[in-house]
C-alpha cells in the first residue's frame, strides 16, 4: 500500500498511438491507488485522441510545438498547475526536461540509454526496456510508488458520437453490418515494417470469396498511396475507409470487426484493447515487447536479427522480415478465426 498519497499527478508520454494507448494501464492503477488525485495526462499532438475519454483521466494537455516563445508559455502555464508527482513513461530527454520544468516534487522516468536525463528526475524506474511487455515496463513507474497487482489492460473508449458517426462512414464503404467484416490496415509507420500490399490485396480476395465475410481496408492519410495498388491488384469489392476515419472514428469502426489484421501499428493496439481478436504481422519489432495486449490474439514474426540492416536500408531483399510472412500462413490464421 501506497504510504504517500499525491494530490495532483501527471503522467507524460510523449511517443506515437499505440505507445499511448500502451501507458493506459498506469492510468487505471493510479486512479485505483490514488482514487481522490487529479489525474492529468500530457501527450503530444494528434494522439490526445487516444485518452480523451479515458475513465481515470480528469484532464488531457497536449504539448504542442511552435516557437521557443510559445513553447515558454506553455510552460509558465504548466507550472501553475502545480502538481506533486510526475512520471514520465517516454523515456527521451524532451519529456525529462519538461518533467523537471513542471518543479514537482516527486519525478520518477526513465533512462535506458544512461543519459544526462537521469539527473532531472527524483527518481530513475529500473527495468529492462526489452526484457518485457511494454505494459508491463510502464507499470514498473507504478509499482516504485507501491502500487501493485495485477496489470490492467489498455483502454480505448468509444463515444456515442463516434458509433453514429461509424454507422455512415461503413454505409458509404459499402460494408453490410448484419454480414461479418474483417478489418485489413496494410500501413506502418516506416516501409520496413509493412507486409507487401500486394498480398494484403490476396488475403482480401480470399477472404471475400470464402462465405460471406468482407474485407475492409483501413488507413490514414500516409496510406493513401496504397489505395490504388490494393485495390488494382484486387478480384473482389475493394472496400476502403482509408483517410476518412479520425481516431474516434476508426475506434467505432474497429469494435464492430469480427478480426482485423495489421502491420505492427497504433490501430491494431487500438482494436486489441477494443477486445477485437487481432493477427498482428511483425517484422524488426518483437511481439513478446510490443505485441497486442490480451488473449485471443495471433502474432507472426520471424525473428531476424535488423541490427545489420536497420532502416533506411535493407540487404536482405525477399528474404527481409515482412516478406518471409507467407500469404497461407496469415490466410491459415485467418480462417481458423472467421470460421470459429
Amino acid at each position: 500500500m501506497a504510504v504517500w498519497t499525491p494530490d495532483r499527478i501527471l503522467v507524460i508520454k510523449l511517443r506515437y498511438v499505440g505507445d499511448v494507448l500502451l501507458a493506459t494501464p498506469v492510468l487505471s492503477r493510479l486512479r485505483e491507488g490514488f482514487p481522490k488525485a487529479h489525474l492529468a495526462m500530457l501527450v503530444n499532438p494528434d494522439t490526445d485522441d487516444v485518452v480523451r475519454d479515458h475513465p481515470a483521466l480528469d484532464e488531457v494537455l497536449v504539448l504542442e510545438r511552435g516557437r521557443l516563445a510559445r513553447q515558454w508559455r506553455f510552460v509558465r502555464d504548466f507550472r501553475r498547475q502545480r502538481f506533486d508527482l510526475v512520471i514520465d513513461l517516454t523515456d527521451a530527454d524532451r519529456s525529462a526536461i519538461v518533467s523537471r520544468l513542471t518543479g514537482a516534487a516527486v519525478r520518477l522516468g526513465y533512462n535506458s540509454e544512461g543519459r544526462w536525463r537521469g539527473r532531472l528526475y527524483t527518481r530513475v524506474i529500473e527495468a529492462d526496456r526489452f526484457g518485457m511487455h511494454t505494459v508491463h515496463y510502464h507499470l514498473k513507474a507504478t509499482e516504485a510508488l507501491g502500487l501493485t497487482g495485477q496489470p490492467p489492460s489498455p483502454i480505448m473508449t468509444v463515444v456515442p458520437e463516434a458509433r453514429r458517426e461509424a454507422d455512415r462512414l461503413l454505409r458509404e464503404a459499402g460494408v453490410d453490418r448484419m454480414q461479418p467484416f474483417v478489418c485489413l490496415h496494410p500501413g506502418a509507420r516506416w516501409w520496413f515494417k509493412a507486409w507487401p500490399a500486394e498480398r494484403y490485396a490476396a488475403l482480401a480476395d480470399l477472404i471475400q470469396n470464402d462465405k460471406a465475410t468482407q474485407a475492409l481496408f483501413l488507413g490514414g492519410e500516409q496510406e493513401r498511396s496504397l489505395e490504388s495498388r490494393i485495390a488494382d491488384g484486387m478480384k473482389t469489392p475493394f472496400r476502403s475507409l482509408i483517410g476518412k476515419t479520425s481516431l474516434r472514428n476508426l475506434a467505432a469502426v474497429l469494435e464492430r470487426a469480427t478480426l482485423v489484421v495489421s502491420n505492427d501499428n497504433g490501430p491494431m493496439h487500438m482494436a486489441a484493447a477494443l477486445r477485437v481478436p487481432v493477427i498482428g504481422l511483425f517484422g524488426p519489432s518483437d511481439p513478446s515487447v510490443w505485441g497486442p495486449w490480451g488473449d485471443g490474439h495471433r502474432t507472426f514474426y520471424k525473428g531476424l536479427d535488423c541490427r545489420a540492416c536497420f532502416h533506411p536500408d535493407c540487404f536482405r531483399g525477399e528474404q527481409n522480415c515482412m516478406r518471409l510472412i507467407t500469404l497461407q500462413e496469415v490466410w491459415e490464421a485467418v480462417c481458423k478465426r472467421i470460421r470459429g
